[in-house]
Formats: C-alpha cells, sequence, structure tokens
C-alpha cells in the first residue's frame, strides 16, 4: 500500500504494537502498574487503533475499488476485537487480557502486507449502502471473533482449575492463568461479546437477504456463504435464547459457541482463504 508516497505506512500498525508488546513485558516484570501506566496503555493503545483503522479503511476502499481478501478480513477483526476489549476495560477488571488482544492484532495487522486482497468491485467503495453493511458486518463477525477466543480461554482457565491440564506450576502460564479475572467475569464479558455480536450479526444477514441486489448488484443466491450464515445465526439464536430461558452456562455454552463461530467463520474468512491461498483464484 502507498500512502503519502510511504509504501511501508501499512506496517506502521504492526510496529506500534509490537513496541506496546515490549513495553507491556517491561511492566509485567516491574511489578503492578500504577494508575499513571494504566493511563497512558490506554491512551496508546487508543492511539494505535485508529492509525490501525486508518490504514485498513485506506486499503480496502480504495481509489481503484472495493478491495478485500482473507487477510483484510482477519486484520479488521482484531482491530474490532481490540476496540472492544478498550473499552470494557473501563468497566471490567480484564487487565490480564490486554496482552493475548494486541499480540493478535500484531500478528492479524501483518496479514495484508503478505496477502494484498484482490480487487472485489470497482463501484462498491461509492455506495453507501454497501458501504454500510460491510461496516456492520466487519464488526460484528470480530466482535464474534473476540466471543470465540474468548470462550477458548475460559476453557482453558476451567480445565486448569479442575487440574486437567499439566501446567507446571509456578512458570509463566501458570501465573498469567493466576492472573485472568474470575471465571463469572469472563462469562459476564463473553455475553456482552455475544448479545452485541448476535444483534450486528442479524442485521448483516437479514440486509444481506432483503436487499441483495441493492448490495451487491444480484440477486440472492443460496450459496455456500449464505448458508453457513444463517446456520450460524440459527446457533448463536439458540445460544441466547437457551442462556435466557435456562440460564445456560459453563462448558455448554462454551461449546455451542464455539460451534456457531465455525459456521461463521466457513461463511465469511474461509471462503476468502480457500480462493486466494490454496485456488489461487480473486
Amino acid at each position: 500500500m502507498d500512502i503519502l508516497g510511504h509504501s511501508s505506512y501499512g506496517l506502521l500498525p504492526s510496529a506500534l504494537y509490537l513496541l506496546l508488546l515490549l513495553f507491556l513485558s517491561l511492566r509485567s516484570k516491574g511489578g503492578a502498574e500504577s494508575l499513571g501506566s494504566t493511563g497512558l496503555v490506554q491512551v496508546f493503545i487508543l492511539m494505535i487503533l485508529v492509525i490501525h483503522g486508518v490504514v485498513l479503511h485506506e486499503s480496502v476502499f480504495t481509489a481503484q475499488g472495493f478491495v478485500f481478501g482473507f487477510a483484510q478480513d482477519l486484520s479488521l477483526i482484531a482491530w474490532v476485537g481490540l476496540a472492544f476489549y478498550w473499552f470494557q476495560s473501563w468497566f471490567l477488571p480484564i487487565a490480564s487480557l490486554r496482552w493475548l488482544a494486541v499480540l493478535f492484532a500484531l500478528v492479524c495487522s501483518l496479514l495484508p502486507s503478505l496477502f494484498p486482497g484482490n480487487l472485489i468491485s470497482p463501484k462498491a467503495v461509492s455506495d453507501p449502502w454497501f458501504k454500510g453493511h460491510f461496516i456492520v458486518a466487519t464488526i460484528s463477525v470480530g466482535l464474534l471473533s473476540l466471543a470465540a477466543m474468548h470462550a477458548m480461554l475460559m476453557s482453558i482457565q476451567d480445565r486448569a482449575l479442575h487440574r486437567q491440564l499439566a501446567i507446571v506450576p509456578d512458570s509463566r502460564v501458570a501465573h498469567w492463568l493466576e492472573d485472568l479475572p474470575p471465571l463469572m467475569t469472563m462469562e459476564s464479558l463473553l455475553f456482552n461479546l455475544l448479545y452485541v455480536g448476535f444483534a450486528l450479526l442479524s442485521l448483516t444477514v437479514f440486509s444481506g437477504l432483503l436487499f441483495s441486489q441493492t448490495l451487491f448488484g444480484r440477486p440472492l443466491v443460496f450459496d455456500h456463504k449464505t448458508i453457513f450464515a444463517l446456520i450460524s445465526w440459527f446457533l448463536f439464536a439458540g445460544l441466547l435464547l437457551a442462556r435466557w430461558r435456562v440460564g445456560l452456562r459453563g462448558r455448554a455454552a462454551i461449546r455451542w459457541v464455539l460451534s456457531a463461530y465455525t459456521a461463521l467463520l466457513l461463511a465469511y474468512v474461509g471462503s476468502r482463504f480457500v480462493l486466494e491461498v490454496i485456488l489461487q483464484r480473486a
């Protein structure tokens, strides 16, 4: 990507994420964070999010048209996930999740430089309906992706508490798991992610179904993407209904989240990965 004459500008978010991780690693060795240090980290994360967001916008909505691929999708997912973490961290004691969220953002922000994506449509960038649909879809998939990773982390935490994982005592991993918020707090954060993510997923799926011609320039086609998106929607809807009616929680909720997210991943990211990396097609 070439912005302001600097072709390496797209790597700036990755460099800043790496710098932040190094700073967090040094702080973890220095003991508990002070209030000023925590505030500095929060401001730095917000600054990186703004820069990362600008880079993503310019790389997807280009002068040539709408450019997209699985790498851009994952980078957007990581951006949304870190943004949600940053917001929730003001209200919940989840500082121990920060390192993981930033590491995921670092890895995913590098991917568009390796896999630049493909020109999907030269006209879509000027269509406000399509742009709105794309932004809502990206936020919903990002939040539900974060929910899936959060569920996996809860599963590891739960198994460690029940001594079902072989973790070396006094190791870095053991101390990190001990520093995680209680499972009740983790579960509260998980369902906050699911409620917002499902609401936006509903808007994405049904706007796509009802306005396919306006959004994509073609009538609705029940291809694998549409089918997996609908399967995912029904699974997430069933999960939240079970939570409301019978108080579903624990390992059953975690398994349900991961099953629903697998279908969602096949619908949105999986198809682009197969086309671009395995089949070498746009």
